[in-house]
């Protein structure tokens, strides 16, 4: 039985979200794994025999602005290698998870250790926060020392590669669903209004004022209604602009929801008009439900979303044209059934069972 240690953040986010799923499918195969954060994973809802979390302790000193999260990562890893409860680690992110798994690695050589790390890339860490000057060597050091490096996609393997010195082969891997725990019966919906759902951690990246703009075009010809799902820092400024344009009783924030699977099984719509996705988790999570997705040209996205056919891929911040595209399909029902079979069957190639024989493969050419 191989030992996994996965780290990864804890929240709502795609990266979590797919390595917790990762871990609870690997567990439930010959692996042994063992989640290491400074909190349980949230979609981590259960336990069994193969299935463990490790809490990174962060030390509270006053020497410190900021805790040191990253020392303790380390910290962390290193006494999990030796105590022989990982084998192999799995790190979801280059920064700081990455960089810290190769520290323990450091570490861990000199006391006769070995550790070898598998690193996936998400997105943020490498077309935002990569960009910046101040962790650029950094993040290049941490993706170069790590043994295994995969992408979530295509374009993001190549923005990889465009931005940082990257001297190995990095793997893609997508994103995926697990179609097993899912389920995918969509309720037809109490009122005739037409829905419309945004899922985001509210950065100022996923535009949701864009998303509020589209809703209120749309609202003017057809009779719609909006679920706002996640939190962040742009969610002050969605909520100002809902209620400018008196439309509080059309649009509905829930926050962060464990169970977004009520909600799209009542959408018509998923609206995602980000600068950039590198992947675009949710909106596979939305046509799973046979829910169209509209969303911008710029980035993986478009790996998921097929313009014309599941959806439309649109240029970031053109409102005017994903109201008339809004409009277009919800006002042609052939169309519409069109789109929405075909959301289904793109979402089907994503199935866990596809995509988890990749990562194994990645993990037994490491254990040799």
């Amino acid at each position: 039985m191989i030992k996994i240690g996965i780290v990864c953040y804890p929240t709502f986010g795609g990266s979590g979200v797919v390595a917790t799923e990762l871990g609870v499918a690997l567990s439930k195969k010959n692996f042994q794994v063992h989640f290491i954060s400074y909190k349980k994973p949230v979609r981590l809802k259960s336990f069994n025999n193969n299935l463990f979390f490790h809490k990174v302790e962060v030390p509270d000193y006053p020497l410190f602005e900021f805790p040191p999260y990253e020392l303790a990562l380390t910290t962390k890893i290193v006494q999990l290698v030796e105590s022989n409860v990982i084998q192999i680690l799995h790190v979801h992110y280059a920064i700081p998870h990455a960089y810290a798994a190769v520290s323990a690695q450091k570490i861990l050589s000199t006391k006769g250790f070995s550790i070898p790390i598998i690193t996936t890339l998400h997105g943020t860490d490498i077309t935002l926060l990569g960009k910046q000057p101040f962790v650029r060597s950094v993040i290049n050091y941490a993706i170069n020392e790590s043994d295994l490096v995969t992408t979530v996609s295509e374009n993001l393997r190549k923005e990889t590669k465009k931005n940082f010195d990257i001297k190995k082969n990095i793997q893609v891997i997508p994103n995926f669903l697990d179609f097993s725990i899912l389920n995918l019966k969509k309720n037809k919906h109490s009122l005739e209004k037409k829905v419309f759902t945004h899922i985001s951690n509210f950065r100022p990246v996923k535009r949701v004022l864009d998303v509020i703009n589209v809703f209120k075009n749309v609202n003017i010809e057809i009779d719609s209604e909006l679920f706002m799902i996640g939190d962040g820092p742009e969610i002050k400024n969605a909520k100002k602009l809902v209620n400018q344009y008196d439309l509080e009783d059309k649009v509905t924030f829930l926050g962060k929801i464990n169970d977004i699977q009520k909600i799209l099984s009542i959408t018509d719509l998923f609206l995602l008009p980000s600068n950039s996705e590198s992947f675009g988790l949710v909106a596979l999570e939305a046509m799973a439900y046979s829910v169209p997705v509209i969303t911008t040209n710029n980035g993986g996205i478009t790996e998921v979303v097929d313009d014309n056919k599941n959806g439309f891929t649109l240029s970031v911040g053109d409102v005017n044209t994903m109201t008339k595209k809004c409009i277009e399909i919800l006002n042609d029902s052939i169309m519409y059934d069109r789109f929405s079979k075909n959301a289904f069957n793109k979402s089907k190639e994503f199935d866990i069972d596809k995509i988890l024989p990749l990562y194994e493969k990645c993990y037994f050419k490491l254990m040799k």
